[in-house]
């Protein structure tokens, strides 16, 4: 049966706040965290990008849950080898409840150093090299590799832990779910798509973590949630590549009139709709999701919390 997991918006709080937030989704029930990678948020309301590995210290100390970035992208902000020594020090200080998810990113965070942002059949193949050598890194063993993308010279890690890194690979169409399926320990999407949990699984994922996530926004106004949704992430509903290739936040928000509020309405759980709320997790479940992760982007984070703790969770399948 499913597991349920909080996801943690780097986009939209700072440190102390997404810790709290921790605090709340394991006294409610929640069994695991999900963390945005970013360098920038989506748009200037949202307001807030942390740096992730600083974060993921702290809440390895306020809270027992496995963690999890969703999605880190290894490589061009931040080198493979680099990446690979934060995943390293997050798993010894999580004691192995540390999951690496990666993609292949988005020119919003990984253009910032004035490289070239490459179309996505390069950036695949960069994030394939890139998890080969992470993997080799992560066992503690001495590297160098010379390939397409990317050379490490003589780099070790020494501080490992007792067994390597998980690494979940992020996938929304057939090329990047192969991708998942023939090097990733487990799959990352936001879609309740059987067919995609299929593909991965007949491709060569056989048993191996499936992982969705979704966002809603509690209260108990839901036209005021439907405005905050439109407020805050509207960038959700802009349709084709454009997440992928527009490089800053003001990019994104002069794209914002073509979203409507009626839009979200249709496309987001708003408001305290107990069955809402379980019918858009059980179809993750239904879809063959072992791990189902949850974002609030309302501001009554307590309230959201206490509602799924006694209403949402109990009513899922477990």
């Amino acid at each position: 049966m499913p597991e349920y997991g909080y996801h943690l918006s780097c986009e939209q709080y700072g440190p102390a706040d997404l810790v709290e937030q921790a605090r709340m989704a394991e006294q409610a029930g929640f069994q695991a965290l999900w963390i945005s990678d970013h360098y920038h948020p989506w748009n200037e309301a949202q307001g807030q990008s942390p740096f992730v590995w600083s974060v993921i210290g702290a809440l390895s100390e306020a809270v027992s849950l496995p963690i999890e970035t969703a999605v880190t992208c290894p490589t061009m902000r931040m080198h493979p080898a680099v990446v690979a020594q934060a995943a390293a020090t997050s798993a010894v200080m999580t004691e192995g409840r540390f999951r690496l998810g990666v993609g292949s990113g988005e020119a919003l965070n990984e253009h910032i150093l004035g490289d070239r942002w490459p179309p996505s059949h390069v950036r695949l193949e960069m994030l394939e090299e890139a998890v080969q050598v992470m993997r080799r890194l992560l066992t503690g063993e001495q590297v160098n590799h010379r390939g397409t993308h990317y050379t490490v010279e003589n780099a070790r890690l020494y501080t490992v832990p007792e067994e390597p890194v998980p690494i979940d690979i992020s996938g929304f169409g057939p090329k990047s779910i192969a991708l998942a399926a023939r090097v990733a320990d487990g799959y990352i999407t936001a879609m309740p798509e059987e067919e995609m949990v299929t593909q991965y699984r007949k491709g060569g994922g056989g048993a191996k973590l499936v992982s969705g996530g979704t966002k809603v926004c509690f209260g108990a106004d839901r036209d005021e949630c439907v405005r905050q949704v439109h407020e805050l992430w509207y960038n959700e509903q802009l349709p084709g590549e454009m997440g992928q290739v527009l490089p800053t936040p003001r990019h994104f928000e002069q794209l914002k009139p073509l979203v409507t509020e009626d839009m979200v309405r249709e496309n987001v759980v708003c408001g305290d709709d107990v069955d809402q709320h379980v019918s858009t997790l059980k179809e993750f479940a239904d879809a063959g999701f072992d791990r189902i992760y949850v974002n609030q982007i309302g501001r009554d984070q307590r309230g959201f919390f206490d509602f799924y703790r006694a209403k949402v969770l109990p009513q899922l399948p477990r």
